[in-house]
């Protein structure tokens, strides 16, 4: 693969100029041309799809430990981040926050107020926060979430935390594109346990329980034992040490339990590391982000007019029951194989 300034000069035009402008700073760790460079992965225009291919292709090759977050609604997400990223930048490293906000399935708009939730840790010089809209897109990650984690690497980030828009069935995607996938829960005396999926328990590398202090920290003790009294019943990956997955508790208020939380975080990809497993992950990560993008692709071909034209008379005549779902689905699929272009 040829380096950045190799590809940037390949590019004639405009591109080539622009390419320059993004990619130097880029590298150099400009928060700016961050944000610009991811503004162009999400868009969606083609000509920009084009640019950001480009600009991927072109990143040197720097790795940044992925840490994957996901939570109940309420649990304090926001607050632990700021919590844990003020502590590791405290050390010396540099962290990019990724946060995905729920897009309305109607207007398709979205808050993104968690840079404003961030207030201490976005002004710090060592840390980058970038809400971004999930556009309805499953798995509680935006589509692009995958290229801005190569993005913030690429800047010289040592730390990418990808915060997904909540917990349930569909934000099991953030453990596909991270190294480390932390679940944190609330104080619930054990009642929270029936509501969580097991799919995600089985995926979680660390359970952390939030607001441990205080008049919760009883409570707080007890559902972390309740946590681990059910990881020990599930069957040991071959990716994990001894002892691990486990549950632990924690206060992004006090900072109560961040420093083991961080220690046992190092000691898991410390050990993947030295055993293969993260670089076998890594490798997993990129033919499924392959997959991603040719099944976004496919579906890409559903919006063109044409195609769109006849969804929507299929779709009509599903609606007033003239045609079986299944049926309608199969000729669009049919009558795709014939107009292939």
């Amino acid at each position: 693969m040829p380096g950045w300034s190799t590809l940037a000069g390949m590019i004639s035009g405009p591109w080539g100029k622009v390419m320059q402008d993004l990619l130097t700073p880029l590298i150099t760790g400009d928060r700016r041309a961050l944000s610009r460079a991811i503004t162009l992965v999400e868009s969606t225009r083609a000509d920009h799809r084009q640019m950001a291919q480009d600009l991927i292709a072109g990143l040197p090759d720097r790795q940044a430990l992925r840490i994957g977050l996901s939570g109940t609604p309420g649990v304090g997400k926001s607050t632990f981040i700021e919590a844990f990223g003020t502590k590791l930048t405290e050390q010396g490293l540099n962290v990019a926050v990724l946060a995905v906000d729920p897009s309305s399935t109607r207007s398709g708009g979205s808050i993104l107020g968690d840079k404003t939730r961030m207030e201490t840790l976005a002004r710090n010089p060592r840390a980058f926060i970038r809400p971004s809209p999930s556009n309805t897109h499953l798995g509680g990650v935006a589509r692009r979430t995958r290229e801005a984690i190569r993005l913030c690497e690429a800047a010289g980030y040592d730390i990418v935390i990808i915060e997904t828009v909540g917990v349930g069935q569909s934000e099991t995607l953030v453990a596909d594109m991270s190294d480390l996938f932390i679940l944190l829960l609330a104080p619930a005396g054990g009642d929270e346990l029936q509501g969580v999926k097991r799919g995600i328990m089985e995926m979680a590398d660390l359970i952390l329980v939030n607001k441990a202090d205080g008049d919760l920290l009883s409570p707080a003790t007890r559902t972390v034992a309740d946590y681990a009294g059910a990881l020990r019943l599930l069957r040991k990956r071959p990716q994990d040490p001894e002892g691990f997955p486990k549950a632990l508790p924690v206060s992004a208020t006090t900072g109560a339990g961040l420093d083991a939380a961080w220690s046992q975080m190092l000691h898991l990809a410390g050990w993947r590391r030295d055993h293969g497993h993260l670089d076998r992950n890594r490798a997993e990560q990129a033919r499924q982000w392959f997959w991603s993008e040719l099944r976004g692709g496919l579906l890409a071909k559903l919006d063109r007019p044409n195609v769109k034209a006849r969804v929507d008379t299929l779709g009509q005549k599903v609606a007033q029951g003239d045609l079986p779902p299944a049926r309608a689905a199969q000729d669009i699929l049919d009558w795709l194989d014939d107009h292939r272009e």
